[in-house]
């Protein structure tokens, strides 16, 4: 199957998945979600493969053995495609259109440590401020998990010290209801904006 697009049945299934996430909806319409959704999805990442590597399609179930929120079901299909621990590209379609990033979710204290030595220092520390400066002047918006306080062994003042924060750090991109995201042409766009974001994974991944 060659990738077509997202319907616009993808984005109204998550729609009314929102208004109702319950097994009962989720059975009625399980065939939209593999028609619709995950079908699409695998078209496009097979698209995406000989570039940039297998993706990982993620479940559509939610963990709620700890969760407050039991709702069975997730409000977005997600793809992976994984450079490093928890680091790569990333695809979703839901509700809102479809979205596009990169970078790392999450890290173990040690490669933190070896992220965080690299910011410090100066000529490492600039060129991460560079990319990211660059990408952020093509759109892209820098997101993930920061302290709220200064991190153990650096200074408020460090020039650096908003990055230094951080304890994941990725770059997202919305394409939001663009007509794009209905066409064969999404799967040239997220190549071109998964290279752009290339040199920011490079610096992670020889950094961490």
């Amino acid at each position: 199957m060659s990738f077509t697009g997202f319907p616009a049945a993808a984005l109204d299934f998550y729609d009314d998945l929102e208004m109702d996430n319950s097994k009962t909806f989720w059975t009625a319409h399980k065939q939209v979600y593999e028609e619709s959704v995950r079908a699409p999805m695998v078209a496009l990442l097979a698209a995406l493969e000989d570039e940039f590597g297998a993706a990982k399609i993620f479940r559509p179930y939610r963990d709620v053995r700890f969760a407050k929120d039991k709702t069975p079901y997730k409000t977005a299909q997600g793809a992976f495609v994984a450079l490093g621990p928890s680091t790569g590209y990333y695809v979703q379609v839901a509700a809102p259109g479809v979205r596009v990033g990169a970078g790392f979710y999450e890290a173990s204290a040690d490669r933190l440590a070896r992220v965080r030595t690299a910011i410090d220092e100066d000529r490492r520390g600039k060129e991460l401020e560079k990319l990211l400066a660059k990408l952020q002047a093509a759109g892209w918006t820098l997101g993930g998990d920061k302290l709220k306080t200064t991190p153990r062994g650096y200074t408020a003042d460090h020039p650096r010290i908003e990055l230094l924060r951080h304890k994941s750090m990725t770059l997202g991109k919305s394409y939001g209801f663009e007509p794009i995201i209905h066409t064969p042409a999404l799967a040239d766009q997220i190549r071109t904006d998964w290279r752009a974001t290339a040199p920011f994974l490079d610096w992670i991944t020889t950094n961490a």
